[in-house]
């Protein structure tokens, strides 16, 4: 046990995520709103961080969604905030781009409780994210994003090897240099944001980092998918009375039409935006949009002939 804990605390130490700032050690003495300005301060550099990752981001986009435009889908994979921000990226894709709730998934280290607490050894384990992964039926069209601040997590990592041997499309996405999850990865995207504020506390800006770099993922996956029409959501699944609000707007904006003819259009095509806008804007009934934008796979510029 001492020898494990000895190797352990030494590769931590290694960690730019992990390492200790003397010039913090009395943070706790300072006024809050000295310590809001520095916390801020901190936060602000990481877009900086992750801008230097953009090919690597961009290049990652581009396999995810060749993918799942033959039907694969978009698994996340990750332990503790890594994990949690996978799953809560993954949730907010069926309001926003209509996806069924089996195309992009969050798997996290300890299952659904460990969304609300710590689960002991999970992500320690290379072995249960292998069968989580089983228990999807993975296949060579899926991508596997793994996710770890460290870049060492096992589960993370297991996911990843795990995701290749299958032939699934893998993405690592760590806030190390030269981390293990990245070399396992097809594509590794590694965001070095520096040491946190609280020593160790990934939480911080490597979360926020993973948020920024898994809201590029999955959007911009979305938008390649044929999800978007320029910058609206025309995917939109219209489930509360605000989203029922916004698809008329989105349908007003794309088209400019009258209140009455966005009614009319929504209601023949059973609240589908996509479908009410070609309605509108190409002078096709609901039936004949919904075969256009059946041939060109969801793609509502190319069922307008754009």
């Amino acid at each position: 046990m001492t020898s494990t804990y000895n190797a352990l605390r030494a590769q931590l130490a290694t960690l730019t995520t992990e390492a200790f700032r003397p010039e913090l050690a009395e943070i706790d003495r300072l006024p809050t709103l000295d310590i809001a300005r520095i916390m801020n301060g901190e936060d602000r550099s990481v877009p900086g961080a992750v801008a230097t990752q953009l090919p690597a981001i961009a290049a990652a986009i581009d396999a995810t969604a060749e993918r799942m435009a033959r039907g694969g889908r978009l698994i996340y994979a990750g332990a503790g905030t890594a994990g949690r921000l996978g799953v809560l990226d993954a949730s907010e894709c069926p309001p926003t781009f209509n996806t069924g709730p089996d195309e992009v998934v969050g798997l996290i280290a300890g299952g659904a409780e460990a969304m609300v607490r710590s689960v002991e050894g999970a992500e320690d384990s290379e072995e249960l994210a292998a069968r989580d992964l089983d228990g999807l039926g993975l296949t060579p069209d899926d991508t596997v994003v793994g996710i770890s601040a460290s870049g060492r997590t096992p589960y993370a990592i297991g996911a990843v090897e795990h995701a290749r041997c299958v032939g699934a499309l893998t993405i690592g996405l760590s806030c190390n240099p030269e981390s293990a999850l990245a070399a396992a990865a097809d594509h590794g995207i590694e965001v070095v944001v520096g040491p946190e504020l609280l020593t160790g506390s990934t939480r911080l800006k490597a979360g926020t980092a993973q948020k920024l770099v898994l809201n590029m993922i999955s959007t911009i996956t979305m938008i390649r998918l044929g999800k978007t029409y320029g910058n609206l959501m025309v995917d939109v699944r219209a489930s509360n009375e605000k989203l029922h609000a916004r698809s008329r707007r989105i349908v007003s904006l794309a088209t400019g039409a009258a209140d009455e003819d966005i009614e009319a259009a929504l209601t023949a095509a059973d609240g589908e935006v996509k479908t009410a806008i070609l309605m509108v804007l190409s002078g096709v009934d609901a039936p004949t949009a919904t075969t256009r934008l059946k041939e060109t796979r969801g793609h509502l510029r190319e069922a307008l002939g754009d």
